[in-house]
Order: structure tokens, then sequence, then C-alpha cells
């Protein structure tokens, strides 16, 4: 199967509406409770890691990428939410969507990627399992689909302990060691 030509692109404002409509579609009223939602509404959005994937014109996918710190230590991102409008599910396009976000985060110089969901789909952008205790997020998840990906070798080392959102990003443009971190 060929995958359909589709472009990526950083989200402006004026794809607020088109991407309300996919996470609606795709999550419901639900994804409001979320603890990994939770996480990303009490953090500052970066601009460069927010993108969404038009085909003919109409968006069909978007990823968000959140600065968090883990344990105090800045340099990571929360992947999440990744969408794809159910009738351009199963061509690839997600994981085309999630391999160029992480190219870009670790332009950025992101150490590390951590997201909650199911294994076998994202594995193929070699996201593993947390190993268990090793971090934990400020609400209810099953410890097995907490996975991370490092964007550079060995950066899980440095990471231990809460998951948090980082509130500011004082210097766009550089890596998250320029945040702060969420403390409330």
């Amino acid at each position: 199967m060929t995958m359909p030509s589709a472009t990526i692109r950083l989200q402006t404002p004026d794809d607020q509406q088109a991407l309300l409509c996919l996470n609606e579609c795709a999550f419901g009223p639900g994804r409001f409770a979320r603890t990994a939602y939770r996480v990303r509404e009490r953090a500052a959005r970066d601009p460069l890691l927010n993108f969404c994937m038009e085909l003919d014109g109409e968006i069909v996918g978007a990823l968000d990428l959140t600065p968090i710190s883990v344990g105090g230590v800045p340099g990571a991102l929360l992947l999440g939410p990744l969408i794809v409008s159910g009738d351009h599910q199963s061509n690839g396009l997600g994981l085309r969507l999630m391999l160029y976000g992480l190219k870009q985060a670790k332009d950025l110089g992101y150490r590390l990627v951590i997201l909650v969901g199911d294994l076998p789909y994202y594995v193929r952008a070699g996201f593993r399992p947390i190993p268990l205790g090793r971090m934990e997020l400020p609400g209810p998840v099953d410890p097995a689909r907490l996975l991370y990906a490092e964007l550079v070798p060995g950066a899980l080392e440095e990471y231990s302990g809460l998951i948090r959102g980082m509130r500011e990003l004082s210097d766009l443009g550089q890596s998250a060691p320029a945040l702060a971190e969420d403390a409330a």
C-alpha cells in the first residue's frame, strides 16, 4: 500500500477549530479527565513542537509535544495527543507524523520523550516501557502504558521521579533547560 502524500507543518492559530474537532472525534469528552491531558493543560506550549498534517488542503492529523520535567530535570517532552482522522488511519500517517516530531524535538535539543500509549503501536518509533517505579505522573496511569524514547542515547538515566509540565518558555528556540518547572 502506498502512503498518501501529505504535508506536515507547524500549527497556527487558524488551525484551532479543525484541531478541536479532530480531538473531539478521536477522544471525546473523556480526554479532559486523563492524567496526560491534565499535565498538558498546565504546561506552556512550544509552537515549534505542535504539528499538523494536511492532505488535499484538509487537516487530517496532529501531534503535540509538551515540554516537561521529570524529577525536576528539564529537557524531556510528553508526546500527545497524536491524532489521525478516522478515514485516514492505517496508512502510516501517524507514524510519519510522530517520526517527524521526534526529529524536530531532537534538533531543538530535547533528550527524552515520554507518552502514555500502547506499546505495539509506539514501538515502531523506538518507544519502550519505562522501568516500573522510575517515573510517575500526578494521577492514575497504567504503568505498562508509560513509554519512553531516547532522543539522545543514555538520556533515560538522567530522569526519574514525578513528571510535570513546564510552565514557561523563556526563550523559544532554546532547549528545555531554559524552562521553569510547574511546581503546583
